[in-house]
């Protein structure tokens, strides 16, 4: 099973990105390196949230209706299709996702990708079902029908990217003080008193290849 890194090497990846970079007038080569910091970080926290049996529940309802066909033609999607349907069910997916940590997140991105708080949401909203949407087909072609099952199919998809330490390191920045709430510290770990090697900038340039 591919993860999801090498989502955004793949023809998909690139009509995502190309898609996006023309829908909020950023560079291609931002929104690929926003891509790459997000990805893994909202994938981790629809794994937290499929920690409990009612969040799983959740994540299993949801890919009912996210069954991956709007992977199917990105390229008519951004050309002519319902882009705005598309971002305001991404927003209510990052709502989810993310709670009321959500602005938090989106500016600790804004500072590490150097793309504006504003289009950094943005870009997330359009983000979001389409990897719902590679989720939903990752289910049905693995006939996941159960809790484990779903989080054994997130941790495959975060974890053929990422070696143990830095899949650690994507939970702690999820969760720093260990509150058990799905995005903490995010923002604090960029924008306070971490900004060196050892905060979320450092570990991710390692994360991702990004200097």
């Amino acid at each position: 099973m591919s993860g999801i890194l090498d989502l955004l090497n793949s023809d998909i990846g690139k009509s995502l990105i190309n898609g996006v970079s023309g829908h909020t007038g950023q560079s291609k080569s931002k929104t690929s390196n926003l891509l790459t910091m997000a990805m893994p970080v909202l994938m981790q926290a629809m794994k937290r949230n499929a920690n409990s049996s009612e969040g799983a529940s959740g994540i299993m309802g949801a890919l009912q209706k996210h069954d991956g066909s709007i992977l199917d033609n990105l390229g008519g999607l951004f050309s002519g299709g319902n882009i705005n349907a598309v971002s305001d069910d991404g927003g209510k997916i990052l709502g989810h996702l993310l709670g009321n940590k959500q602005s938090n997140v989106q500016n600790a991105l804004s500072q590490k990708s150097g793309i504006d708080a504003g289009s950094v949401g943005q870009i997330l909203k359009v983000a979001a079902p389409i990897l719902m949407g590679v989720l939903g087909k990752q289910q049905r072609q693995n006939n996941v029908n159960s809790s484990s099952g779903i989080q054994g199919l997130l941790g495959g998809l975060i974890g053929n990217n990422a070696p143990d330490q830095n899949q650690s390191f994507l939970e702690s920045m999820l969760d720093a003080d260990g509150d058990g709430s799905v995005i903490d510290d995010v923002a604090g770990m960029v924008l306070g008193g971490k900004k060196g090697k050892s905060g979320l900038g450092g570990l991710l340039g390692g994360l991702f290849g990004k200097k």
